[in-house]
């Protein structure tokens, strides 16, 4: 049985890994560059990292329903540290990449897992209000991390991987220390031992497919944006940077302090819905982009609709899943994962045809999200759990 004190420090852990994890993200493009890579090589770098969270976040999902998930998220922390210190001290590319697939796999375990600890410790009631605290939390770190991450490397570029492993190894002493196991059963229960592939087949596989589909129109976003507003607006780095903070501030106080409310008033589903119509919304005002403030405004406004999706969907699949929390949310990661493998090259082919089209083709593809959810969604039990972990 959880205490309320276990939500706080699970955001605490979740908003520190973020935050290691965002410190390196503006500067391995230059330190890979400077090692010898180039920008395909850099663009296979970024992208074997989500290949082996792709594949290795279904199986941390299931380890943790069997062992616990304190223990997995250890190790996902762990590989989290070790892979920013082995690329702090690398020397050619090949141990770049060794690091880098090193830290998708075993870093996979760390979102599945967190999302299975919220299930555990909330009742179906509050289940969303504890699912946008995590998104919070992740949110919070990418708008800190980067920031961090770019002060740091004016000393070297080494600096900010150093950096990030000594944090994710302290925090890895603070899971040790303060957070408490979450799954009171050792051994796999009658739900565990549901083969997700049998729930995949379901009602409730939609919303995987949902998943998929909004992390890959927000990961085009992400990788064309700079580009976008540097024609349409003459924005340079330091500006998109503040925008982007403008947009995770936002989208982190939405899922902090909204999505709990909404979710208990009206449920997952319309909330998953709201959301869909909200980012096609933004999608679509970001074409009338022409300086800054309106950049500020319309990515923002996407960013609220895009926040409260995650955390809805990921609330309604613990509900309605047949298989263990777990398997469940690391089957849920890793179509996030595809989506963006496949999203920064489908939208940076795109904009090579028209610089709007990979905002077009977002508004779209956030439709296509909506009308399949609308249609298959899975019927959510009503009935109220007993409150007592939460």
């Amino acid at each position: 049985m959880q205490t309320k004190s276990a939500l706080p420090i699970l955001f605490v852990v979740m908003f520190l890994v973020m935050v290691g994890f965002g410190i390196i993200i503006p500067v391995l493009p230059f330190y890979a560059e400077e090692i010898g890579a180039n920008p395909t090589e850099l663009g296979l770098l970024m992208a074997v990292y989500s290949l082996m969270q792709l594949i290795f976040a279904p199986m941390w999902g299931q380890v943790s329903d069997r062992i616990g998930r304190k223990p997995v998220m250890m190790i996902g922390i762990f590989g989290l540290g070790l892979s920013f210190l082995i690329q702090a001290l690398s020397t050619e590319l090949w141990m770049l990449f060794a690091a880098r697939i090193l830290g998708g796999i075993l870093s996979s375990a760390n979102m599945p897992t967190a999302m299975a600890y919220v299930a555990d410790i909330t009742t179906e009631e509050n289940r969303g209000k504890g699912m946008g605290i995590v998104g919070a939390a992740t949110g919070l770190g990418f708008v800190f991390g980067p920031a961090i991450g770019g002060i740091f490397s004016k000393f070297s570029l080494s600096m900010p991987f150093y950096l990030a492993s000594g944090s994710s190894f302290i925090t890895l002493i603070l899971v040790f220390i303060l957070l408490k196991e979450s799954k009171q059963k050792k051994g796999p229960t009658s739900k565990e031992k549901t083969s997700i592939w049998k729930d995949f087949n379901g009602a409730v596989s939609v919303l995987f497919f949902v998943q998929l589909l909004i992390s890959l129109s927000l990961s085009g976003l992400e990788a064309t944006f700079a580009y976008f507003a540097a024609k349409k607006a003459g924005l340079d780095a330091i500006q998109l940077g503040y925008i982007f903070m403008i947009m995770g501030f936002g989208s982190a106080l939405v899922q902090g302090g909204l999505v709990g409310r909404l979710t208990k008033k009206y449920g997952e589903s319309r909330v998953i819905q709201g959301g869909m119509i909200v980012s096609a919304v933004g999608f679509g005002s970001i074409l009338l982009v022409h300086s800054f403030i309106t950049a500020a405004i319309y990515l923002t406004l996407f960013g609220l609709g895009n926040g409260v999706i995650r955390p809805s969907v990921s609330s309604l699949l613990t509900k309605t899943s047949t298989a263990g929390h777990g398997s469940s949310t690391g089957l849920l990661s890793s179509f996030d994962s595809l989506g963006r493998i496949i999203g920064p090259p489908l939208g940076g082919w795109l904009f090579s045809m028209a610089v709007g089209l990979p905002y077009i083709s977002g508004a779209i593809i956030t439709i296509v999200a909506f009308l399949l959810f609308v249609i298959f969604r899975p019927q959510q039990n009503t009935a109220k759990a007993p409150n007592i972990q939460n």
